[in-house]
């Protein structure tokens, strides 16, 4: 029966697309049963698919068999209508005491309703575990074990929706700048790399293994040597990590490559992209080129190397004024980190003025506060002004979970004295002049100060300075908050020591191009690897590195320099890398390339709260599916196929 009401009555329209041009017209909807309100005589329904909702009226005038069925329906059932389009008219308004006009300014198709000739139902549903609307209350595990359910939710399909076109617009931009989509394997050779691989097992070939790509990096460069100048794919990626808000075990890139370019030449093409993504989905004219922060700037500035710069509260390396002053300048642990080759940082909090609160933040905790007090008089408390005592307290809770040892702090007075400050009740004046200089503080300002093993005060610093950012409303939990701060980071160290190994290791990668004026750095008369620096760079959104990438090294002898510096030999070269260094000797154009993050990209485009809202079926922190069961077990037989065994941990 529903098959033939298909084949016969076509849809004309989705259920966003009805307007008050259409009045008078008869149309045929599809949709899910979003509620249904029985007010007597006439029964009311929103009908809902993926463009919107649509009021639906049973008016047994109309139809009395349609009313007579609409008494049934239920939440998610699965119906067809045919029926005519009516303007939704007049209703008696009691608190002006006249009729005004029933339309839902809510509601893109909120100036009509439309009354029900004929209707189908395709299929029942029992009660969903969870409501399918705008807002939910449903635990995480619970949506993702229904996934499909959750994914009815307009939230959620909006943000795959954007998702949809953000892949179309993507195309269309490569392609229409010269781009070919070229493919890669998933499976291939397992090469040294910055994340781990997942294996898959060979039947074929007993005791040998696949690795899942973690990045399609070699086989784009092969591109590259192969002659294709211009590669793009939008692509599936593997690295069998522990999880977080912004990361999945499989993920998708927008992988690019290029042939014969400079640095430049690959910003102007991303900065491109993320221009035309902006204005399909925002219709914003992003301002280019972005801004551009060396590395080293980046790091003393704001500890990390995605800096959030919707906001200020810079940082400040004291590490000059206490080598100045010495152990006598009275910060006795200051100067006892100096020695052991520490950082000293500071960072000042400044009272937040009227009006300099993020108005969306503002918005959403009014918001907030009125859900919670009905109460029309109930007057919410105004925007944080400055840190209290209990601010400060919880902060240095948060931050001795991360590994410090406290929020040193010091509370410049009115008249120029520091209280609250222990830390510095033995300091000389001068010393303390000199630290209100560097950091520029003022009276009424707080300075709070890290000091320690770089990585940690580093580490500890960035996440404090967002940590403040947030309680002081000056961005919002998540979302852009009204700001798109676009930021290329730049000029990093090709290498990083490793103080375990006492060895240098690759940064990015081994592929890296070195500056040119530092190759002699890696020569034997004059080696210092910790003064090479390359042409690697990282885009940042808000504080989320969005890509990165770099200039490749297309010359073998440059390569044999950086494999001797990284301690790796002509034979492990050959062993972990020989089909690409092969390649390099056969006429290896200049190139380089960039990956952007889709599921990162598409997480902050659409301002959603998690990256779990962008990615159709995603798993779980401990990398399972809910909704399948995978991982799951596997017989003897399936492993015994593989030349496997499976040897699972020892219960205690």
């Amino acid at each position: 029966m529903s098959h033939q009401f298909i084949s016969k009555v076509k849809r004309t329209h989705s259920c966003g697309a009805l307007r008050a041009a259409d009045i008078g017209k008869d149309v045929v909807l599809f949709g899910w049963v979003n509620n249904r309100r029985d007010h007597g005589d006439l029964i009311f329904i929103d009908l809902r698919d993926r463009d919107g909702l649509t009021q639906i009226v049973f008016d047994p005038s109309v139809s009395k068999e349609a009313h007579d069925l609409a008494e049934k329906l239920r939440s998610e059932w699965v119906i067809g209508v045919a029926a005519k389009v009516r303007s939704r008219g007049m209703q008696w308004s009691k608190k002006e005491n006249k009729e005004i006009p029933a339309t839902n300014p809510n509601l893109a198709t909120g100036e009509i309703e439309v009354y029900v000739t004929a209707i189908e139902v395709f299929n029942k549903s029992e009660t969903p575990p969870f409501e399918i609307s705008e807002h939910i209350t449903a635990n995480d595990e619970l949506r993702l074990q229904h996934r499909y359910l959750d994914l009815r939710r307009p939230p959620l399909q909006k943000a795959l929706i954007t998702r949809a076109k953000m892949n179309a617009a993507t195309r269309s931009y490569f392609v229409d700048n010269g781009f070919l989509e070229l493919e890669t394997p998933f499976m291939g050779r397992y090469t040294p790399g910055g994340a781990r691989n997942f294996l898959v097992p060979s039947r074929l070939n007993a005791g040998k293994f696949y690795a899942l790509a973690e990045s399609p990096q070699l086989y784009k460069q092969l591109f590259m040597v192969a002659g294709f100048e211009r590669y793009f794919q939008i692509v599936k990626c593997f690295r069998d990590e522990d999880l977080r808000l912004d990361r999945q075990p499989e993920f998708t890139q927008i992988d690019i490559e290029m042939s014969f370019v400079a640095q430049d030449d690959v910003f102007t093409v991303i900065e491109g992209l993320l221009k035309k993504l902006w204005k399909e989905v925002h219709n914003l004219d992003l301002p280019t080129p972005f801004l551009r922060m060396d590395f080293d700037e980046s790091m003393a500035k704001y500890g990390n190397d995605k800096p959030d710069l919707r906001f200020g509260m810079q940082h400040t390396v004291l590490n000059p004024i206490i080598e100045k002053f010495g152990a006598e300048g009275g910060v006795g642990p200051m100067w006892e980190a100096l020695q052991a080759k520490g950082l000293i940082k500071a960072l000042v909090v400044s009272p937040v003025a009227p009006g300099q609160h993020n108005p969306s933040v503002v918005k959403a905790k009014e918001e907030a506060f009125r859900k919670a007090n009905p109460n029309p008089t109930a007057k919410m408390p105004p925007p944080p002004h400055e840190l209290s005592r209990k601010d400060i307290e919880e902060l240095e809770k948060d931050i001795v979970s991360m590994g410090a040892k406290g929020l040193a702090r010091a509370k410049i007075a009115e008249n120029g004295d520091w209280t609250q400050a222990p830390l510095f009740k033995n300091a000389k004046p001068e010393l303390r002049a000199a630290i209100i200089e560097a950091t520029g503080a003022k009276p009424g300002d707080l300075i709070l100060f890290q000091f320690g093993p770089e990585s940690k005060v580093q580490m500890v610093m960035a996440n404090l300075r967002v940590m403040l950012a947030k309680r002081l409303w000056l961005i919002p939990e998540y979302g852009s908050g009204g700001a798109w701060n676009f930021l290329w980071v730049v000029n990093p160290p090709l290498f990083e020591y490793d103080e375990e190994s006492k060895t240098w290791a690759a940064a990015h990668h081994a592929f890296t191009r070195p500056h040119d004026e530092h190759l002699k750095y890696l020569q034997p008369e004059s080696f210092d690897p910790s003064k090479v620096y390359c042409y690697r760079y990282d885009v940042v959104l808000n504080g989320f590195e969005i890509g990165g990438g770099s200039i490749r090294l297309h010359d073998p002898a440059t390569q044999s320099l950086v494999f001797k510096a990284l301690g790796i030999s002509e034979e492990d070269a050959r062993s972990k890398f020989g089909f690409l260094l092969d390649a390099l000797k056969y006429g290896a154009p200049p190139h380089g390339g960039l990956a952007l993050g889709m599921d990162r990209l598409a997480f902050l485009i659409t301002e959603t709260e998690s990256l779990r809202d962008v990615i159709p079926f995603p798993k779980t922190q401990k990398g399972t599916d809910l909704m399948t069961g995978a991982p799951g077990d596997v017989d003897e037989k399936q492993l015994r196929d593989l030349y496997v065994k499976s040897t699972p941990p020892q219960k205690a």
